[in-house]
């Protein structure tokens, strides 16, 4: 069964290759007028320069907690974390890292190319924008699989390690730094995104009432820039982590029930099918011209759906070849079902084509408070669909798997329901990362003046991005929380497995108390990431108000706004705000343990995932639905465009974009590092905790 591992090299290359060919695909399109081509180098070099930082800001971080977690090797000898663990820390990072860069670089290249082609028609720029967006989902992918393939080889090959629980549990380790990555691009993406996009509309829309994406606006290149930052490159790292994360934890599972290696080779099995399957739904995103919402949204559909189904009809015979289970394949079966409704609900919360959103665009006509009051609302109403379909998940694939009958096998049922959900990834992030592509199009198109028509097919796109944005995010929260089930599965297996007796009943004082720093933290990490896009769109408020009051002419198009000042406010702001989130995230759960020990981290994990999902949902359904209530809107209902209803949905679409995209998608993140980062300290908290001198 060892033999099969090496499958996941044959998926890593197969992957990165449809990448390198879609990439070339891309680049073969036209970059459109020479004005065109300058305002793309524009947002790209504000792009490459705010990652630079970043990352120049990161390594600080990874290279601390690299000494911290070698000195823990070497002093425990290998009894606290083994050798390996820093190491695979450091690679962690670095492939999370270079998944969301690869991404960006290409969405970067594919936002004028996509206008471009929209000038041509309808479809053409529908394939130039999917196609980049299948860089980012097929590296995404491919460079997890090469990742976990590798660090197998070297463990069992190289180094000998044959007992399949300590394999399991170093690998499961190897998660800590892709979480680390995922969180400050995710949190960093999202405040710099949100303070541009915010500060553009407030000033901008509401209170000068030129259109989105004007020239004369100073935070317009700033926005673009946040586009890709954000929602590309952070949404890449984002994902990354949870792919291979779910892979990892399984793992660890297979070895708790006895599988062995066949239980840990078949995630690698079915996650190589998705990308063969993906790569064949991919070829079947099209559309007509003059093609509706509905119709776009059903041509995304097709591809990913097929995706889907080929991977579920696949699965059956490598199920039953690896583990000889009908009960495992219903498992992955419950899975990748679940996704595709996890998805379809978030549509319908977000999506312009159904009531809901369509609801909350008529609540304008009384102003903006029933706006915001109403999406409140509807985003606190979408959580019930998504939290029943897990539970539904996590009930079928537990029992199905066996697990009335032995306990461990019905948890590595719910493992491999999560790398089910997952495993058609490559796909479900090219119709996401497509989004901001699509966005920075219009915007483009606005900027360099092209034709009516071109904005009307570069916005039809867009408005689809929202859609495809919002379920991208339901479906990364979904496969979190089952991630972070088995994750917290795996730790309390290893705390076990060294030798630590537990009370695991709710009744402990030390679980029940770790349920409400868990519930907590949730809520603070919440309040830190919307203050911190708050405390940066202020700084963008106040420039932009500067330069419309002493750039003279900027309003009547005579002199160019200062777009660099506004683009360096954004980098500065969020390199600053991104530090006391991610700090929590790591201190809440060391501290937890060191005060209530073992059981009060299971505590925490166990509140932080319940809370944190519930409240990543309302929030991203939230901001979505606001998003496509002022799309719907300005598509001519409710007087269009600078109407009274225009206007105050601008004001929910504005307390919705932290909501959507820095606060509500970093919170899956959140859930997966304190489960990784409890793991690897799992040894230095049984050994050093208050629960012992009591």
């Amino acid at each position: 069964m060892e033999n099969l591992f090496s499958f996941g090299f044959i998926g890593a290359f197969t992957a990165l290759l449809f990448a390198i060919v879609q990439q070339k695909k891309v680049m073969r399109f036209s970059e459109g007028t020479d004005k065109m081509k300058k305002i793309a180098a524009s947002i790209r070099k504000g792009a490459n320069a705010y990652l630079k930082q970043q990352y120049m800001t990161v390594f600080k971080v990874f290279i601390i907690v690299f000494i911290i977690l070698l000195i823990m090797a070497f002093a425990s000898k290998g009894k606290m974390l083994t050798i390996f663990t820093p190491f695979a820390f450091l690679t962690g990072g670095i492939w999370s890292m270079f998944a969301g860069l690869i991404g960006m670089k290409i969405a970067t290249q594919a936002n004028s190319r996509t206008a471009q082609a929209a000038s041509e028609s309808l479809n053409k720029g529908l394939r130039v924008a999917f196609s980049s967006g299948s860089v980012m989902g097929f590296t995404v992918v491919g460079l997890g699989m090469l990742d976990i393939s590798i660090w197998f080889h070297i463990l069992f090959y190289l180094f000998g390690i044959k007992d399949v629980s300590l394999l399991a549990n170093i690998m499961v380790m190897n998660g800590m730094g892709a979480s680390f990555m995922a969180l400050f691009a995710r949190v960093g993406g999202g405040i710099y995104t949100k303070a541009a996009d915010v500060g553009a509309d407030l000033v901008g829309k509401v209170e000068a009432g030129i259109p989105e994406d004007d020239p004369r606006n100073p935070a317009t290149i700033a926005d673009n820039v946040g586009d890709n930052v954000g929602d590309v490159a952070g949404m890449g790292a984002d994902l990354y982590e949870s792919y291979v994360g779910s892979i990892l934890a399984t793992f660890a599972l297979s070895a708790a029930a006895g599988y062995g290696f066949s239980g840990m080779a078949l995630p690698i099995l079915i996650a190589v099918c998705g990308i063969v399957c993906s790569i064949i739904g991919s070829f079947f995103v099209k559309t007509k011209e003059d093609a509706t919402q509905l119709s776009l949204l059903n041509s995304l559909r097709t591809g990913t759906y097929l995706s889907a189904a080929l991977s579920a009809v696949a699965a059956a015979p490598l199920t039953y070849l690896t583990v000889g289970s009908w009960g495992i394949y219903t498992a992955i079966l419950s899975g990748l079902l679940g996704g595709a409704a996890v998805g379809y609900f978030t549509e319908y919360y977000t999506s312009d084509n159904y009531k809901p959103t369509q609801k909350l665009a008529a609540s304008s006509q009384t102003g903006s408070a029933t706006v915001i009051i109403g999406g409140l609302s509807l985003g606190m109403k979408s959580t019930s669909a998504s939290i029943l379909i897990i539970i539904a998940v996590v009930i079928v694939s537990f029992f199905t798997s066996g697990g009335s009958v032995n306990y461990n096998s019905g948890l590595y049922g719910i493992g491999i329901a999560a790398v089910g959900m997952l495993s058609t990834l490559g796909i479900t992030l090219a119709t996401d990362a497509y989004g901001p592509v699509a966005d920075n199009a219009g915007g483009i198109a606005q900027m360099t003046g092209l034709p009516k028509d071109v904005r009307e097919r570069t916005d039809a796109l867009d408005s689809l991005g929202n859609t495809t944005a919002a379920t991208g995010k339901g479906f990364a929260i979904g496969s979190a929380s089952l991630t972070a089930l088995a994750l917290l599965i795996s730790y309390v297996n290893i705390v076990k497995e060294k030798g630590y007796g537990m009370d695991l009943s709710l009744t402990n004082p030390a679980i029940m108390s770790g349920l409400f720093i868990g519930a907590m933290v949730t809520f603070v990490f919440s309040a830190f990431t919307m203050s911190a896009v708050q405390a940066a769109a202020q700084s963008i408020v106040v420039e932009v108000r500067r330069q419309f009051k002493e750039i003279a002419g900027i309003m009547e198009g005579k002199a160019d706004p200062d777009y660099a000042t506004c683009v360096s406010l954004c980098t500065k702001g969020a390199l600053r705000e991104m530090v006391a989130p991610a700090v929590l995230a790591i201190i809440a759960p060391l501290a937890t343990g060191f005060v209530l020990g073992p059981e009060g981290v299971i505590g925490l994990l166990g509140g932080v995932s319940v809370t944190g999902f519930a409240m990543a949902v309302f929030m991203s359904n939230s901001g979505g639905a606001w998003d496509n209530a002022k799309k719907y809107i300005e598509s001519g209902n409710f007087g269009g465009k600078g109407s009274d209803c225009h206007k105050a949905a601008v004001s929910g679409d504005t307390v919705g974009d932290p909501f959507k995209d820095t606060a509500g998608p970093s919170l899956n993140i959140l859930i997966k590092l304190c489960s990784t980062v409890s793991i690897v300290f799992s040894g230095l908290i049984i050994s050093f905790n208050l629960m012992n001198l009591l």
